[in-house]
């Protein structure tokens, strides 16, 4: 099966990009113009359900996502890279990096969902796993996690494109993953390096979150907390969020 991507660039350190719930490989925003493509390439992958993969049946589950990532690499002839994953994405990549920590230099989650299962209460639960049939738990969620500061204009634009470029049935398999599936005995003590990102304003992964669970998990992460950002960095604050990722990427300790 040949997997369609975005590629970005055409530089020797090769990355692979994993978005959000309600992303795409296309949903980076105004991040994706400052990126430098002479030092690195990017592949952005749409997860089964999404994009321009909506069509493609699966699975719906964070294995099954991880498997299509190195199959993509191995379809781009990338034999080590590294990850870069958004929320939902930000499991995702730990997935991968389950699946196959040979293969992987480095590790970066933005605002990213941790290995561990993600607690929710009763309201949390109806909230999430109600999302994928009902437009305005999405809105809430949305501004919920920009610390309720965007605007209506872009909540309702972000909304819309979760409907129109997911499945109901992808958006509701997925969740069930990303809040359930613990991946802590796996990836715990692994020494590659990792950089967390999250915004000063997202009201649900916080960074005390990120101190309990990433920074516990891996010895050799780091963690940045962007003032000005909730949850969606790459709309939000995207010039320092490319430049904060690219210093990690092409800094010292790369495995």
């Amino acid at each position: 099966m040949t997997i369609p991507h975005r590629l970005i660039g055409s530089g020797d350190h090769k990355v692979l990009v994993l978005h959000d719930w309600f992303g795409t490989s296309a949903g980076w925003g105004p991040f994706l113009e400052y990126l430098d493509g002479d030092a690195f390439s990017y592949a952005f992958m749409d997860y089964r359900g999404y994009g321009v993969r909506k069509d493609v049946p699966g699975e719906l589950t964070l294995a099954e996502i991880a498997d299509d990532a190195l199959a993509l690499a191995d379809q781009l002839g990338w034999e080590r890279f590294s990850l870069i994953g958004h929320s939902m994405g930000g499991k995702a990549v730990q997935q991968v990096l389950a699946q196959a920590p040979q293969r992987v230099r480095k590790l970066v989650g933005l605002a990213p969902v941790p290995a561990d299962p993600y607690p929710l209460d009763a309201d949390g639960e109806a909230l999430f796993y109600g999302a994928a049939e009902d437009r305005d738990k999405r809105f809430t969620i949305l501004d919920l996690v920009t610390g309720r500061r965007a605007g209506r204009v872009w909540l309702n634009r972000m909304v819309d494109q979760s409907l129109e470029l997911s499945t109901r049935e992808a958006f509701g398999g997925y969740v069930r993953g990303w809040v359930s599936v613990d991946l802590t005995d796996k990836i715990k003590g692994s020494p590659v390096p990792v950089k967390v990102v999250v915004g000063a304003f997202d009201l649900a992964l916080t960074a005390d979150v990120m101190r309990g669970t990433w920074l516990a998990h891996y010895p050799n992460a780091e963690l940045e907390e962007l003032a000005g950002s909730g949850h969606y960095p790459m709309y939000e604050t995207p010039v320092a969020l490319a430049a904060t990722l690219e210093t990690f990427l092409g800094g010292p300790n790369g495995m």
